[in-house]
């Protein structure tokens, strides 16, 4: 299995985990005992969670095509700009002290998400670009 393969697939498990079940299932209840702000309307949770669906749709579309060896470069970047931009603003939260008033547990999952972000767009640039242009 291809290095690329290999990463369409961990993006997959992380974001239906880490993403769309809690954003679309958990209650509100739920994330504040986590410890996440929880906005109001929790409808815009749920819109952010279909949203995080939408994209696993599209890297399951990439991984078949991976599969077929088939090259799948609108997926590799659409999967770097959204996995390089939630990096870029994760890393900006965690710095300007956004994170500090958070849960313990709201806290380490977001690190998790900027670690897990900053790897995924990193395979994707490598594996993605930098291989398919050798």
């Amino acid at each position: 299995m291809s290095g690329l393969a290999r990463t369409l697939i961990i993006k997959i498990a992380l974001t239906v985990c880490l993403w769309c079940i809690p954003l679309l299932l958990f209650p509100a209840t739920w994330l504040r005992m986590i410890g996440f702000p929880v906005p109001e309307p929790v409808l815009f949770l749920r819109l952010l969670g279909m949203a995080y669906v939408a994209l696993v749709v599209a890297y399951a579309f990439g991984l078949r095509d991976v599969l077929r060896g088939e090259y799948p470069g609108a997926v590799v970047w659409v999967g770097i700009v959204s996995n390089g931009g939630a990096f870029a603003l994760l890393l900006i939260a965690a710095i300007a002290g956004v994170l500090d008033t958070w849960g313990e547990r709201a806290r380490i999952l977001m690190w998790i998400s900027l670690l897990g972000t900053f790897a995924i767009a990193a395979a994707l640039v490598w594996f993605g670009v930098v291989r398919r242009a050798r």
